[in-house]
């Protein structure tokens, strides 16, 4: 069984936590993960942006000139897509950019990329995370762990207060346990759960 340290929110070490090893020690799948987080980019497009063909566009297909003898370059219609205000060659039209990815594979990506992050030790576990909604204290957290770069911070509970308290640092996201999903976790440099959090996740995922 893979074992982690619990910090406090001020860095020091007060105990440690045994982690499922079917969620936090599970072979490293890169191509699923890969596969996965495309999806979730996928699905987050909206697909709506469109512009009109030159078959689409308002006016007429009067040939602007005859085609010989004129010294020009011959021409068709000004709703060709080389004239001011002519249609847009290969128009974007709306569509459905989503993919489907079944369970298994979201929770083969999902273990895959915990335990990679375990491995590398990006994840920091904290006993409990406490805010009165001020910003200096999520602040402070980050620098007693000497996280600079971008950091996501996993609660068991939505907490408004935790969410006040991050909502003016930069790089640094809030998620509950139950919505984390793998681009959350390969995307953040540093991750920080609380002891929650965990007991959340391996309620959930095994």
């Amino acid at each position: 069984m893979a074992k982690v340290k619990v910090y406090d929110m001020q860095a020091k070490e007060v105990g440690s936590l045994d982690l499922k090893e079917e969620i936090f020690d599970a072979p490293y799948n890169q191509a699923v993960i890969h596969q996965v987080v495309v999806a979730q980019n996928a699905n987050q497009r909206q697909g709506t942006k469109s512009a009109l063909t030159r078959s689409e566009v308002r006016g007429h297909t009067k040939k602007p000139w005859k085609q010989k003898h004129t010294g020009n370059a011959r021409h068709g219609s000004r709703k060709s897509p080389i004239w001011k205000g002519g249609g847009v060659a290969f128009a974007p039209k709306p569509r459905d950019f989503s993919q489907k990815i079944n369970k298994q594979v979201k929770y083969l990506a999902f273990v895959s990329a915990l335990s990679q992050k375990i491995r590398q030790e990006e994840i920091t576990v904290i006993d409990e995370i406490k805010t009165e909604g001020k910003t200096k204290e999520i602040a402070n957290m980050l620098k007693a762990f000497d996280f600079d770069k971008k950091t996501l911070i996993v609660v068991g509970d939505d907490n408004a207060n935790i969410l006040q308290s991050s909502a003016n640092i930069p790089n640094v996201e809030i998620v509950v346990a139950d919505l984390l999903n793998v681009g959350q976790i390969v995307g953040n440099k540093n991750l920080i759960f609380s002891k929650n959090a965990i007991n959340k996740i391996e309620e959930v995922r095994v």
